[in-house]
């Protein structure tokens, strides 16, 4: 990830157009003329040896004659002249281009590589960025600039919107000017072989005239890249996006269920909503979705929608259409029901939604709607017309403004229905920055956006629950019978093999043994005395009960026998090319009324390891009842899981039937989870069923298959997991052993405690002021982060048997890895333990072996304590931020030189 010279892109201070012409039916025409016309205040050098001047401004032959090194270079030449160009362009010393060339098909002489990756490949030489090949280019309105190749310029506007398809480009800015939308930014990325979604979020998400980022995708190439940059753009402003081709990518063949139900879109779905991003399906729903977004207050409670309007018939529309999309109308409490009947007029109800009647007026409206929106149970509310001619529409809005001002808490959302006589009512809620729709439908839409939007956050900042109990994986026992099956070749392993795999884990399994003949199944069922399970074993066949291959409670070892010669000939005659290894003999596991479940995990060619949960049994691929996430998950995001499907409902428990082991399941899908964390030669596997009731869970069939030769460890991860690796003790100075390691999100409550420990000096100091108590998202954003570009690191030690966090120190680092910002507190009363620094040490460490060039610093002039203490491990001071603060800078190049 990087958005080194993105600057030159973006906000160039000069352009040169490489292939720029006059003749008008060409991009280098276009591009020109666009760019004298957009009023843009640099240089625009034209290059083309054949002209002497383009469009009246002085041409150079070549980017050699430039008076002035481009910032920004646009190429719109043939493609056997771009890798000249770019290598020159580069030795020139620019510092972004913008291929609008088209290279697709085309083969270069310089080898059989695409000239894609040759230009690639010359821009990486010479540490310049590439927009493109085949991008139509960028707009930046607010600087005049329209370095593109479309065909009308974009208003300016507060929105930036990213696409990789020109045609898109093209529609949504013919769209966006005849409903009045203009933007900050505007990017057509073209083939993004260098700048690519990733890199567009990152440079947009931390732009201050950015209101919102909107993304049109159709396929994403970094996901640890745009995953992290997404994740960090929308905890500061809304990111928004389309994912167009939902139904072209298809299933693929699988050897599971669990490979055929995660789809690829609802891996991007999820995806989507792990990183807080806003998922729209047409781009009149994006746009809407912005003004929404950007015109509410956020509600602070919760979810539940109450409706006032002066016709019947509207609220019914507005009511079908919320419970249709999953929205929840607030009841009335009896206190507010009570305080609406003082204020109604005879005749009217007080209900929700809330009919005042096509007589109401301004003071009606305003009388209700302050009840409404003072009320615990509604967290917003809908207010609708329909004109009438003894209520005058603008005065009407003008109360809801005012009545909507007076509060701060719940969100207020209006419908102006109609058109002549309710236009000056939307432009005084369009002035007042108060959400305003044409119809009920797009009201409601525009209010669940906000509904899932808040949830999307909160899962960004949720402090999920500690592990229901302690969950420690024998890695290296699973990992033995991982190498020991791909020695055998069995790479779709056996039932009682996953099994074992899966027990490493610490999940429940059935007891199973291996038979290769009848005989030998009967001797088994002999030994284990009881009823069992007889299933057929042939790495050939996926669905065992497909072709007769499972026979339940089998009382005798003579049942199990007959059972295994009629099912061997039963299988030979229906599936005659599979080979038959045996059977697996397993206890009947006696769980009467437990639920089928099914937990699996598979890779996505994008996304990589994908954990699936559901409702299991045979009929699993019928009911397609699934939810899908990314690891690594915790218990909140394994709680997400299971509220997400329908069999949720089933497994709180009804009538006579109690709730099953919610934690229990939850916790198998953390261990499934991190099993595809710790072996990446597993690339799918499947427990179904997998029973559960109110005494836990158990995993009653088993399947894995591998692949030898996987990327090891977590880099085939969309989101990186917890590095444990990092974790490490250190004895302090009065011998107590403390354990040194990375933050979690489940420190959180910890981490409010470690606060308020601090002296008020210590507090001042880190903080640079006085903070009585860090809100819930500050601290959220302290806890949960994203390891792939910070890191934090923790001192913890156990006290009266519970754990306790003594100190931490967190390294910030720029997406270019070039420079890490730090910052570390110890606990008021550990002054002088060695613990402040051993955590330094830990963090340089860190930023040394991740290659980051140099670990700046704020330190007030008054800590002179932390001044010497950091100039004694090799921070020079580099000059004042301002007159109370120093500013510290560490080169981790001389790192190496750091004792102990």
């Amino acid at each position: 990830m990087s958005v080194r010279h993105l600057s030159s892109l973006f906000a160039p201070s000069s352009v040169a157009v490489l292939g720029a012409s006059n003749q008008a039916d060409t991009v280098g025409h276009l591009v020109m003329r666009n760019l004298l016309s957009g009023g843009f205040a640099g240089p625009i050098m034209p290059v083309n040896p054949q002209y002497q001047a383009v469009a009246g401004v002085l041409a150079y032959p070549d980017v050699a004659s430039l008076p002035v090194t481009p910032d920004l270079a646009l190429l719109c030449s043939p493609p056997q002249h771009l890798a000249a160009q770019i290598k020159a362009l580069g030795q020139r010393g620019t510092r972004a281009a913008i291929v609008m060339t088209d290279v697709r098909g085309h083969m270069p002489a310089q080898g059989p590589r695409p000239l894609s990756e040759i230009l690639l490949a010359l821009a990486r030489e010479h540490r310049m960025r590439m927009l493109g090949p085949g991008s139509l280019g960028l707009l930046a309105p607010g600087i005049g600039l329209n370095a593109s190749g479309f065909v009308r310029p974009a208003a300016e506007g507060k929105v930036a919107f990213v696409s990789q398809s020109g045609a898109v480009c093209t529609a949504v800015l013919d769209w966006a000017r005849g409903h009045g939308i203009g933007f900050s930014h505007f990017l057509s990325l073209g083939e993004k072989v260098d700048v690519d979604f990733g890199d567009a979020i990152d440079y947009l998400g931390t732009q201050p005239d950015v209101r919102a980022v909107l993304l049109h995708i159709e396929s994403v190439t970094d996901a640890r890249k745009f995953m992290s940059a997404a994740r960090s753009a929308a905890r500061n402003k809304p990111v928004i996006v389309i994912k167009s081709g939902r139904g072209a990518e298809g299933a693929q063949a699988a050897a599971s269920h669990t490979g055929n139900l995660a789809g690829a879109d609802a891996i991007h779905d999820i995806a989507f909503k792990r990183a807080g991003m806003l998922r729209v399906y047409s781009l009149e729903e994006l746009f809407n979705a912005v003004e929404t977004l950007a015109h509410t207050r956020r509600p602070t409670r919760g979810h539940r929608l109450a409706i006032v309007t002066n016709g019947g018939g509207l609220g019914v529309m507005a009511v079908d259409e919320l419970i249709e999309r999953g929205g929840t109308l607030a009841p009335l409490s009896p206190a507010t029901t009570k305080a609406l009947a003082q204020v109604l007029p005879p005749g009217v109800m007080p209900a929700n939604p809330l009919d005042l009647g096509g007589a109401a007026g301004g003071e009606l409206y305003g009388k209700a709607l302050d009840i409404l929106l003072g009320a615990g149970e509604i967290d917003a509310v809908l207010v609708m017309y329909a004109p009438f001619a003894q209520s005058p529409s603008t005065e009407i809005a003008q109360t809801v403004i005012d009545t909507a001002n007076r509060h701060r808490t719940a969100s207020v959302f209006t419908c102006w229905v109609g058109q002549a006589q309710v236009v000056a009512a939307r432009s005084l809620f369009t002035e007042a920055q108060i959400p305003t729709y044409l119809t009920p439908d797009e009201a409601i839409q525009g209010f669940m956006h906000l509904v899932t939007y808040r949830r999307n956050q909160h899962m960004l900042m949720e402090t999920p629950p500690s592990l229901p109990s302690e969950f420690t994986a024998n890695v290296e026992s699973a990992r033995q019978i991982i190498d020991l099956a791909i020695a055998r070749g069995h790479l779709v392993m056996s039932e009682p093999e996953a099994k074992a795999v899966f027990a490493s884990y610490g999940i429940p399994t059935v007891e199973t043994h291996i038979a290769r003949t009848p005989d030998e199944a009967a001797a088994v069922a002999r030994r284990m005395n009881g009823s069992v399970a007889l299933k057929i074993l042939s790495r050939a066949i996926t669905h065992k009960s497909d072709v007769g291959g499972v026979v339940l409670d089998l009382e005798t070892p003579d049942d199990v026998r007959r059972a295994a010669e009629d099912m061997a000939q039963r299988v030979a005659q229906t599936f005659p090319d599979a080979p038959l290894e045996g059977f697996t003999v397993q206890r009947m596991a006696r769980r009467p009324g437990a639920h089928e479940l099914i937990v699996g995990a598979t890779l996505d060619p994008i996304f990589g390891p994908v954990v699936l949960f559901g409702q299991g049994g045979t009929a699993v691929e019928i009911i397609r009842d699934q939810a899908v996430a990314l690891p690594p998950l915790n218990m909140a995001l394994a709680r997400d899981m299971l509220e997400r499907t329908r069999v949720f409902r089933l497994l709180e428990g009804y009538r006579d039937k109690p709730a099953a082991d919610l934690e229990s399941i939850c916790l198998t899908l953390i261990q499934i989870a991190q099993m595809m964390i710790d072996i990446p030669e597993i690339v799918e596997l499947e427990i179904n069923p997998l029973f559960a009731d109110a005494r836990g869970v158990l995993a009653v069939d088993a399947r894995v298959r591998l692949e030898p030769g996987k990327t090891k460890g977590p880099h085939r991860l969309a989101i990186r997991p917890y590095p444990a690796q990092l974790e490490e003790t250190f004895v302090m100075r009065d011998g107590r052993a403390a354990l040194l390691r990375p933050i979690r999100p489940e420190d959180e409550p910890k981490h409010y405690e470690f606060v308020s420990r601090l002296s008020p000096e210590d507090v001042r100091f880190r903080f640079f002021g006085l903070v009585k108590e860090l809100p819930h998202d500050q601290m959220a954003r302290l806890t949960q982060i994203d390891y792939a570009r910070e890191m934090a690191f923790i001192a913890q030690i156990e006290e009266d048997d519970e754990p306790r966090t003594l100190g931490v120190v967190r390294a910030v680092t720029d997406p270019d890895n070039e420079t890490t910002e730090f910052s570390v507190v110890v606990r008021s009363d550990l002054k002088g333990s060695g613990l402040g620094k051993a955590l330094m040490l830990k963090i340089i460490r860190y930023c040394y072996e991740r290659r980051t060039r140099y670990m700046v610093g704020q330190v007030l002039r008054d800590n002179r304590r932390m001044l010497r203490f950091c100039e004694d491990l090799g921070f020079e001071r580099i000059g004042l931020v301002d007159e109370d603060v120093v500013e510290l800078r560490l080169d981790l190049r001389r790192v190496a030189a750091l004792g102990d």
